[in-house]
């Protein structure tokens, strides 16, 4: 269990979000303490790891997309109980208890995301009542639905969120201002110039760690080694962008049901030549890289903040590092914000939000209709 505190401030008004990403490192539970005037001050984090075999079910889940109901249930309940553990074992080593929170906000694993068509929705498996009732703290799940229901993508919903981070930052004074967070699927925020805006770029971590899982048997290429070892194949990385989704306009977003180890192996099968594993990863570096610098290349020069699994990666950074001379390409850690807990941050944030009646959503982020109050509230009695 790895953990992370600061100076907690002087305000009770603690809020816990809770996130497992796409690339299942783990658990992240993270505590903030919001002020009358929407200041997050983020308080202390932990990650916890996830059990092998609840790991397993969930990747096998989401890359085979054949389960039965039964399956689906006992999954989900298990999901909800290791969330709810973790948050217990968090407030005991924190020394807070459950009655200093003022809600829980977890976004639950995302199975199957689907934003748009006549049945357009998005799955994250997550049972709100077994967390509040294991842990006696109210709990905001499901922030998705609303903005998918009015129209939107349902996500990336934190850009909204690290626009309110801008005023506690610290080192930045750029005309352009980008977050970029790389977990399984890479994600970018564009807070300056305005008007806000953001949308997934395409895969983050997802399909390297997929390859170097088959090749190695490790969950993640750690400090992007192996594909350090190896040189990109642009003719393969042609083959890997003639995916559609890389040419569609923002608003846009996907995740593991289009960006899965199938996919890489269908597009290497079309590829018909020898490779080795390293120039495939090399590759795979490329493909996550080359998005994000094309999504951001009529920007002014500025500032770009990453976070998530893949600031770890060196290979990653160092890419992006070469290939944007103009820019800071740093770590939101190097300007006062955690990058491990960003997301995590964020779901506390988005349920501060719901509980207050506040928006959640912004149209020019996902393309929803109108701004409205994202997540629903299963209550504890008599917790606010």
């Amino acid at each position: 269990m790895k953990m992370t505190n600061t100076t907690e401030p002087s305000t009770n008004k603690y809020y816990i979000g809770i996130m497992s990403g796409t690339s299942l490192d783990g658990i992240d539970v993270a505590l903030v303490s919001i002020s009358k005037e929407n200041k997050t001050t983020f308080v202390a984090g932990a990650e916890f790891p996830f059990d092998n075999n609840l790991r397993e079910k969930v990747l096998t889940l989401c890359e085979t997309q054949h389960t039965s109901l039964q399956n689906l249930g006992e999954i989900t309940s298990e999901l909800s109980l290791a969330y709810a553990k973790a948050v217990n074992l968090f407030l005991k080593n924190q020394k807070i208890t459950a009655s200093q929170i003022i809600a829980i906000g977890c976004h639950g694993q995302t199975v199957f995301h689907q934003p748009t068509g006549n049945s357009a929705f998005s799955m994250q498996l997550v049972d709100a009542a077994k967390i509040a009732a294991n842990t006696n703290i109210t709990t905001v799940t499901d922030f998705r639905s609303m903005d998918i229901a009015l129209g939107g993508q349902g996500a990336p919903l934190v850009p909204l969120f690290h626009q309110g981070l801008v005023s506690q930052m610290t080192k930045v004074n750029d005309e352009s201002l980008v977050f970029l967070n790389i977990g399984g699927i890479a994600n970018i925020s564009i807070v300056n110039p305005a008007p806000l805006a953001g949308f997934d770029t395409g895969p983050g971590n997802v399909l390297l760690d997929s390859w170097v899982a088959k090749v190695t048997g490790k969950r993640f290429d750690e400090n992007g080694g192996l594909a350090s070892k190896g040189q990109c194949n642009y003719q393969l990385l042609a083959l890997l962008k003639c995916e559609p989704y890389f040419d569609l306009p923002a608003p846009k977003s996907t995740g593991r049901e289009l960006f899965n180890l199938d996919w890489l192996e269908l597009k290497l099968t079309q590829y018909n030549h020898e490779i080795s594993d390293a120039d495939i990863m090399a590759t795979l570096v490329v493909l996550t890289c080359e998005p994000i610098m094309e999504a951001i290349n009529h920007l002014p020069f500025g500032s770009l903040l990453v976070c998530g699994g893949g600031a770890k990666n060196k290979t990653i950074m160092q890419y992006l590092q070469t290939s944007l001379p103009n820019w800071q390409v740093k770590v939101t850690d190097d300007v006062g914000i955690s990058g491990d807990f960003m997301e995590a941050m964020a779901f506390a944030w988005l349920a501060h939000r719901c509980i207050n009646r506040l928006s959640g959503n912004d149209p020019q982020v996902t393309g929803a209709r109108r701004a409205e109050i994202c997540g629903s509230i299963t209550r504890i009695y008599n917790s606010f």
